[in-house]
């Protein structure tokens, strides 16, 4: 049996939506088959990126209604163009997997459970293309005492597992997230967990130091230009996340714009030098909070190769510098999976949604700390 899937991501990045069309042979696990067989990444526009931000970090009630309804419309748009892209029919497309836009995202702490909010309005993705919607996949989880995330280590198991030797992959988002996949038949767990900031904290900078005509460094060339401060470097590092032994996950919450808006606060940066040697440094901090998880908890563990993905792998500075502090672990890109880097998580959530319609249990208890497994996802019936 062969299903005709649609993943849809919005991610911590906030640069618009991918979606990627696959087809998913089989029923369980032991028998599964993907392919893609088609992509397209819808950039935001100023506005919608702006609405996303501002819904994260202070958005009314009345903003985030709106932006849920929004991001439905976008998200419908990205799965008809993939279509119309693909030359194929969206009558044909059994069902859409939507991750939706991650605007809160608060892990159990303190004896408080964990709580999550993704938007983008299934109903509306429903309406406007015919098809089934699986969403809100990371609810069920947390509900099972879980952090929620990360969400893709099942996924990475089932399709990038290899007999001869363990991955560690990295991808390189707005938040950075490690998945320890051990050696296909081998007993051990999936290993997964947030490693801290990877975009997030750079992008805001540049974004800053360029009032907005820039939200990215660019082929790492600010932080290649700049002098890492290593007195404020010690000071981030003390952050008590990158010493919190896994399971654990975070977000724009925690490291996004306002952490980068008081470091500019304290700081002052003046002129291109102070803002360069800024973006330096923060990409210090996302390299040395790799390395370091790496050290702590997936060395010990056994891993043969690194693979990065995600925007942080298109930055040489920041790639460069994970590398060298990983050597002499072997570290490649994303070319390595066989799958477009820039689609796999995508891809990720197309899996997903295969896995909520046959009711397989898609989580990692080992990795999200939730009481076993279970099957992820809401279901929104088509026309």
């Amino acid at each position: 049996m062969t299903l005709r899937v649609i993943g849809l991501m919005s991610g911590t990045s906030l640069d618009g939506i991918d979606a990627a069309l696959v087809e998913i042979d089989g029923t369980t696990t032991d028998d599964v088959a993907v392919r893609m067989t088609g992509f397209v990444s819808v950039p935001f526009t100023d506005a919608q990126r702006a609405a996303s931000h501002d819904a994260i970090v202070a958005g009314t009630a009345e903003a985030l209604c709106g932006l849920h309804a929004d991001l439905g419309e976008w998200l419908a748009d990205a799965a008809l163009r993939v279509c119309t892209e693909s030359g194929v029919p969206v009558e044909s497309v059994d069902a859409i997997g939507s991750h939706g836009q991650t605007v809160w995202h608060r892990p159990a702490a303190d004896g408080r459970r964990g709580a999550t909010l993704q938007l983008g309005d299934a109903a509306t993705i429903a309406e406007r293309t015919g098809r089934p919607v699986v969403h809100d996949f990371r609810p069920r989880d947390v509900a099972a005492g879980g952090q929620g995330a990360p969400l893709v280590p099942w996924v990475d198991q089932l399709l990038f597992s290899l007999p001869d030797r363990a991955r560690a992959l990295q991808n390189l988002g707005g938040i950075g997230n490690v998945t320890r996949v051990p050696r296909r038949g081998s007993p051990e767990p999936v290993f997964a967990f947030d490693t801290g900031p990877a975009n997030a904290l750079i992008d805001a900078a540049v974004e800053i130091a360029t009032d907005g005509r820039h939200r990215f460094d660019r082929d790492g060339r600010l932080a290649a230009q700049g002098t890492v401060d290593e007195a404020l470097l010690a000071d981030l590092l003390r952050h008590p996340y990158f010493a919190a032994e896994p399971p654990k996950s975070t977000g724009r919450e925690e490291f996004g714009r306002p952490f980068v808006e008081r470091l500019v606060e304290v700081l002052r940066p003046e002129g291109d030098k102070d803002w360069m040697d800024l973006v330096a440094t923060l990409t210090e901090l996302t390299a040395r909070t790799v390395a370091d998880a790496y050290t702590r908890w997936i060395i010990p563990r056994g891993v043969d190769e690194v693979v990065l993905t995600g925007g942080g792998a298109r930055n040489p500075t920041l790639a460069g510098r994970i590398r060298t502090l990983l050597a002499p672990l072997p570290v490649t890109d994303g070319a390595a999976l066989g799958v477009d880097p820039d689609a796999k998580e995508a891809v990720a959530f197309a899996v997903l949604a295969w896995a909520h319609l046959n009711r397989i249990p898609a989580n990692v208890p080992a990795a999200t700390g939730a009481a076993g497994p279970r099957v992820l996802g809401s279901y929104t019936p088509g026309a």
